[in-house]
């Protein structure tokens, strides 16, 4: 026992140690996690990509036939209705046109100080931007405060949402190279290109938004995304630990807390549709590879300097990075690394040093040594499906690292420190108890014991699901359809703090302070209960048919713990407090109510609702009344509603005196006035006492089913 505890702690340090590292991320060692990155990528090897994207190449055949580049603008402007005629579907530019045309005969002509009239190349091609779907790109400077021509052209509105620390994430700059204005004016818009490598030289990330002078301008990726979806509103999502996502249409992009885009490659270079610039100026390209097609104008010639180093190649070109991040936003295909991931990792950190020092610590060495290596194994392609299956990037190194340590570390202990504890402790009691008593001296047991504690229980369930699930002609589709439902009330559990037990059918269970206490924890479930009932109206919008829920709540002591076999365990709560939440739910049905929750509950709320007394009741299988109520809604009532309510506690009071002449007519009264079940039920009840002789009347409504 001495040993394990022993072991136990060791490895805690060595978890420790590596969160500490992972924590603070030395520079130095992240080049290793990025090769580990990088390693993925070839394992996984080339995926299909997009068909709706094309790269219009400014190649070796295009600078060999329309010669050096830059061209001038009238041939970018001919190749730019070339394409509009071919009805494109937008066109980006991985370039920027910062200076005017030096080709220009009117620019020539008049740094010859010729006054006649001349063609002007650069007008020619912004009346051809003017008529065409297309976005410019331009570049900041990030290094230097270096600024020409005018700021870049923004069309976006960017909403922040969320914390407002947002200055100190987003990247900015310090300077910009642009568009000459007629250019920049004539464009439907504009979006940068810039790409920031990590520090081995590896694009990695893409920033999809960079902040200059307090403005905030989105990357040209993003403004292709933008104006395809028709949208102005661009919205930046912050957590505590920086930017979450970026939201644009109804796509919601993962960023890294900067704002990045990891770009999951889809393969090497030119796996996209390539077009020659040249095949598109004499128009001898096919319409099918441009007609509808999201293009990018961009180069891969050697000599034009726009290769960058990517996973798959040193010698990548640049605009087809950009062609690889529009397709993770139109496919979803995103590898994020969201902010949570930090603790994800540190926990895995921890886990996989607590399974290796607990495996470890009782397999012979030969089957610890074949043990690790699988371990090893395992651990690599667990996170490589975690990354392209889960779709989620974890720092590879330290759990690498870790795991490593922890075996070397193991394998000391067992060759040198535990193999001779083990041989005495043997010997010792070799004499006294049998060898399998032994070996149970040397393990750790560990008990799990549960409490009680005071827990708020929610149950809800769907009516008439019986006869709902007739409609459906298979299987599949009725449990598409609960499952919908499911996940959204589901959702709001969580959104409102609270632990889901388990699902019994069409019911859900849930409990709020458990495993951990929670202030008020009455006002989130009621709450919660409430806008259930809220959302399920724009739920059913979308759902046929549409479905009602009724919601039981009650607040006592119960059983919390593990509960199950030695092999199969769950955390739960079991005792009478839960199973009579199960039959407030019930009793919605009887009462025409969404929403009940008992006196217990009732007496814990701390804000203010709109409640009304519903009946004092003994469910089956309980001996003592109790006083339930219903939940209308938040905050109070409305003047017309308290007339209403008034009139409703005044039939309650003549009818827990067994007035029930008197009682019956304020309730007739009411159900005329609003239509409600509940009066309408009242009044029938009424009816059924006043026709029986019912004598020592004492207001409480038994229930003999469940």
């Amino acid at each position: 026992m001495k040993t394990i505890k022993a072991n136990l702690f060791i490895s805690t340090l060595i978890a420790g140690a590596f969160s500490l590292l992972l924590y603070f991320s030395p520079t130095s060692l992240e080049k290793f996690n990025n090769n580990f990155i990088d390693s993925f990528f070839s394992f996984r090897g080339v995926k299909t990509v997009s068909k709706d994207i094309t790269i219009i190449d400014i190649d070796e055949k295009s600078l060999k036939q329309l010669g050096q580049w830059p061209w001038s603008r009238d041939k970018i402007a001919k190749i730019i209705q070339n394409l509009a005629d071919a009805k494109m579907g937008i066109l980006g530019f991985d370039m920027v046109f910062a200076e005017k045309d030096r080709t220009s005969p009117k620019n020539i002509l008049k740094d010859l100080n010729i006054s006649i009239k001349a063609k002007d190349y650069d007008k020619i091609l912004a009346d051809t931007l003017k008529s065409s779907p297309t976005i410019l790109g331009f570049v900041f400077n990030l290094e230097t405060n270096s600024t020409n021509n005018k700021p870049p052209l923004q069309n976006a509105i960017f909403s922040q949402v969320g914390l407002n620390n947002f200055n100190n994430y987003i990247i900015k700059a310090k300077g910009y190279t642009t568009n000459i204005p007629i250019l920049q004016q004539s464009a439907y818009s504009s979006g940068s290109f810039n790409m920031v490598p990590d520090s081995d030289g590896v694009v990695r990330y893409v920033p999809l938004v960079i902040s200059y002078d307090g403005s905030i301008y989105p990357s040209l990726t993003l403004e292709m995304i933008r104006a395809m979806l028709g949208t102005q509103i661009v919205n930046i999502n912050y957590d505590e630990n920086g930017i979450e996502s970026i939201k644009v249409g109804n796509i919601k992009i993962p960023t890294d807390r900067y704002g990045r885009v990891f770009v999951n490659y889809r393969g090497g270079k030119k796996s996209y549709k390539y077009v020659s610039a040249v095949d598109i100026y004499n128009n001898n390209f096919k319409k099918s590879d441009i007609e509808g097609k999201i293009l990018l104008f961009g180069t891969s010639a050697s000599g034009l300097l726009d290769l960058r180093s990517t996973p798959f190649s040193s010698t990548f070109p640049g605009v087809e990075i950009h062609a690889n991040v529009l397709d993770n936003i139109i496919n979803s295909n995103f590898i994020s690394n969201p902010s949570y991931t930090l603790g994800e990792n540190i926990v895995f950190i921890f886990i996989i040093v607590f399974i290796l020092t607990f495996f470890l610590s009782y397999l012979s060495a030969t089957s610890a040594i074949l043990f690790s290596l699988l371990f090893l194994v395992g651990l690599y392609y667990g996170l490589y499906i975690e990354m392209f299956k889960e779709k989620i990037l974890l720092n590879f190194l330290y759990l690498f690292l870790a795991s490593i340590f922890t075996i070397f570390y193991m394998f000391y202990k067992k060759l040198f420190v535990e193999s001779k504890q083990k041989e005495l402790i043997k010997q010792k009691f070799a004499q006294k108890v049998s060898p399998a008593v032994v070996e149970e001296i040397l393990k750790k047991e560990v008990d799990f014991s549960a409490k009680e504690s005071e827990v708020t229980i929610f149950f809800s369930d769907i009516r008439s699901f019986t006869t709902i699930s007739e409609n459906f002609e298979s299987a599949s589709k009725l449990l598409k359809y609960l499952n919908t439902y499911l996940s959204f009330m589901s959702d709001i559990v969580l959104d409102y703090r609270g632990t889901i037990d388990k699902y019994i059918g069409d019911a859900i269970m849930a409990y709020w302070n458990a495993p951990v206490k929670q202030k008020n924890h009455t006002d989130l479930c009621v709450s919660s209960a409430l806008k259930q009932i809220e959302s399920l109206q724009n739920l059913n919008k979308t759902l046929s048919p549409p479905l009602a829920i009724g919601i039981g709540i009650h607040t006592g002591i119960a059983t919390v713990g593990e509960v199950g076999s030695k092999n199969r365990s769950d955390f739960t709560i079991i005792g009478d407090s839960v199973n009579l939440a199960s039959r407030l739910e019930g009793l919605t049905k009887a009462y025409g109510a969404k929403i009940i929750i008992s006196e217990d509950t009732k007496k814990r709320l701390t804000k203010q609702y709109q409640i009304r007394e519903l009946d004092s009741v003994k469910v089956k299988g309980k001996d003592k009344s109790i006083t339930i109520y219903e939940v209308l809604g938040f905050g109070d009532f409305n003047e017309n509603d308290k007339n209403i309510l008034k009139k409703y506690q005044n039939a309650l009071i003549f009818y827990k005196n067994a007035d029930f002449t008197g009682a019956k007519d304020i309730f007739e009264e009411l159900y005329l006035q609003t239509g409600e079940f509940l009066y309408k039920m009242y009044g029938g009840r009424c009816k059924k006492l006043l026709d029986q002789d019912i004598k020592n009347f004492d207001g409480v409504y038994r229930f003999d089913t469940k």
